[in-house]
């Protein structure tokens, strides 16, 4: 793979109904109906409402033989009005049901966690060699005949790994790791090679982003090792909605497109189905666009692990790069100085002149030509400048320039001057690769300067310029490359609005955290409890709460296993009845849905993680249609 110049994978061609993935294909773009499998009327609105706003696959839950069996009246109510979507089957915990889904269904999914394994009860399991292969063994007996029902039904297989439902037997073996998910996907496509059955999908997910890209990109390299090209099926579980879940979604799913990895998306949002797929268009089609683009000479520094990436290594300078949390610059050059308390910037670009009234704790930088050493502020450079650069005695120096000005003039004045932070721009089509490109020549020149990506758009919604922006800045956050994020919007949003997308930014690459993280499912036809006024609930209790992490779950898939990951945890436990987590311990079971809200907020105030909520911390509003 080419890290700076974009191509696609090549993988093999999978057939789905009449729409094929992988190959020469287009990526596709898919989501899931969250209305019960057994309301063939509600499913089949939904589906059209999905196929409508461009979606290509629409998947079902099937939690049972009836539901399985259903999906062939669901399939007669879209055919007869002229809809010839692949629906796909969603199965947990039941390979029976799995079965029968797939004569009825054009794809079925599978989760290695819970296909033959029990499911995740988080004990501690021993094994043998030899009692571990024969739990191999049974999978291979029960998953055969499956796929002789789906060779004989023409039915393709997603093989579907989630971070949250691992079984013990990976777990205990492998522990929670990129390696036990990629483990727990390649033993059931083993299974497929041996079977020469050749119409499958993967896909390893997790709510986690850095997990999730860092288990990718491992998985296609073992792949590679044996020989195999299936097509990937990419997502971020347990999104969110709103900015997190579109940011998340962006910054997840846009490093791995931007890799060339990925031949279907389907973006998680825990919002009506319909909703997703302008969110997945448009970055889609934000990626593909700079195919074709023209080439980047970039060189790969000798101790990068694209598979297992750590911070680069740099000098720090005041509060940048080093061990650093990594900062946000913001400009004010149109005089509107608003900024939001909980997302203020570190330092904010003011071009020729400070603001009459500057934000106490903000520090600011100037055009090295006019700055005269004023408290709090900094010079900027360009790298047309570097004479002037030479005579400045600031302790802390930016340096603007984009890859291909980092000749070796620049390169002989960042060798003396440590104390300059250099702002990476780039006008290039993929950007992607050249900010990359300049991130890692500094290193191959060893070179220890901090590098702030400065990424300039013209968006007038704030939906457009999340995922623009997340999709730009993926790669770079998870290849361990950034020391700091200047999002500059020549458009109509607020400053507010840029600020908290820069912040939500990091936050969402796990490199820093401004706020409450909530790890919420899209929504099926298992959810127990309306999700998203649920959701709604929480946020408005919670929002203020700084570096907690709330799950928020419809159903016990994923549910106990993303608590995991999260402080705290709203799991549906029955139609209307709710249990609550501390991590991954249950400490309250069925609790009535319209109580649960509330006894949620005594747990986190029992554990002394609640501060009451002040007026100046509501999060900013954004007017414009998203």
């Amino acid at each position: 793979m080419d890290l700076f110049n974009y191509s696609r994978r090549e993988t093999s061609e999978v057939n789905i109904g009449a729409v094929p993935l992988g190959g020469p294909n287009p990526i596709r773009i898919q989501s899931m109906t969250n209305t019960p499998t057994q309301d063939t009327e509600a499913c089949v609105a939904q589906a059209k409402r999905i196929v409508d706003a461009g979606g290509e696959y629409v998947r079902l839950t099937t939690q049972g033989v009836k539901e399985a069996e259903n999906l062939m009246n669901i399939n007669i109510g879209l055919r007869s009005t002229g809809y010839m979507v692949p629906l796909v089957a969603d199965v947990h915990f039941s390979p029976k049901v799995a079965d029968v889904a797939a004569q009825y269904a054009e794809k079925v999914r599978i989760n290695p966690g819970n296909y033959v394994d029990p499911g995740r009860t988080f004990k501690q399991l021993e094994y043998t060699d030899e009692e571990y292969a024969a739990e191999l063994q049974k999978i291979r007996d029960r998953f055969v005949p499956f796929l002789n029902i789906c060779k004989e039904n023409h039915t393709a297989v997603r093989i579907g790994v989630n971070h949250g439902s691992l079984s013990d037997r990976i777990m205990s073996r492998y522990g929670d790791t990129p390696e036990g998910m990629v483990e727990s996907c390649m033993e059931f496509l083993r299974i497929c090679v041996d079977e020469k059955f050749t119409d499958v999908v993967i896909s390893i997910k997790a709510s986690n982003t850095v997990v999730m890209v860092k288990t990718v990109r491992l998985l296609v390299s073992v792949m590679e090792q044996e020989g195999m090209s299936f097509p990937l099926h990419l997502g971020v579980t347990e999104a969110g909605d709103g900015e997190d879940g579109r940011i998340k979604s962006a910054l997840g799913i846009g490093a791995l497109l931007a890799d060339g990895l990925g031949d279907t998306i389907r973006v998680s949002l825990s919002e009506e189905p319909e909703a997703e797929i302008p969110v997945a268009r448009k970055l889609v089609d934000y990626i593909t666009s700079r195919r074709n683009h023209p080439y980047i000479p970039g060189m790969e520094a000798p101790d990068f692990n694209y598979l297992s990436p750590v911070r680069r290594k740099t000098r720090p300078v005041r509060n940048i790069g080093g061990d650093h949390l990594p900062v946000v610059l913001a400009d004010r050059m149109d005089g509107r100085m608003e900024t939001h308390p909980q997302f203020t910037p570190d330092y904010i670009y003011a071009g020729r002149a400070l603001p009459e009234q500057t934000e106490p704790g903000v520090q600011y930088i100037l055009d090295a030509d006019v700055w005269k050493g004023e408290p709090d502020t900094w010079p900027a450079f360009n790298y047309a400048q570097l004479e002037l650069m030479e005579t400045c005695a600031a302790e802390l120096k930016f340096l603007f320039t984009p890859y291909m000005a980092l000749t070796r003039e620049v390169v002989a004045c960042l060798k003396q001057h440590p104390e300059a932070v250099v702002v990476s721009q780039s006008n290039h089509p993929n950007r992607v690769g050249e900010h990359r490109a300049l991130a890692h020549q500094l290193t191959v020149e060893g070179l220890q300067n901090p590098v702030i990506f400065f990424q300039h758009y013209a968006e007038d919604t704030a939906e457009d310029l999340q995922v623009k922006a997340g999709a730009d800045m993926g790669a770079l956050i998870f290849d361990g490359l950034c020391d700091g994020i200047y999002l500059f919007n020549q458009g109509k949003l607020s400053h507010a609005v840029i600020d908290a997308t820069a912040f939500g930014i990091l936050q969402a690459g796990r490199i820093r955290t401004s706020k409450t993280e909530y790890i919420s499912c899209p929504g099926c036809g298992r959810t127990l409890f309306n999700l998203q006024s649920t959701i709604a609930r929480v946020k408005e209790a919670t929002s203020h709460l700084k570096g907690l992490k709330i799950g928020i779950m419809g159903c016990i898939v994923n549910g106990p296993g993303e608590m995991a990951d999260a402080d705290y945890g709203y799991v549906g436990a029955g139609r209307g009845k709710i249990s609550l987590y501390k991590q991954k311990e249950c400490i309250e079971k069925n609790i009535p849905e319209e109580e649960a809200v509330e006894k949620l907020i005594e747990l986190i105030k029992a554990n002394g993680d609640y501060e009451e909520k002040t007026s100046s911390l509501s999060s900013p509003k954004e007017k414009e249609d998203k």
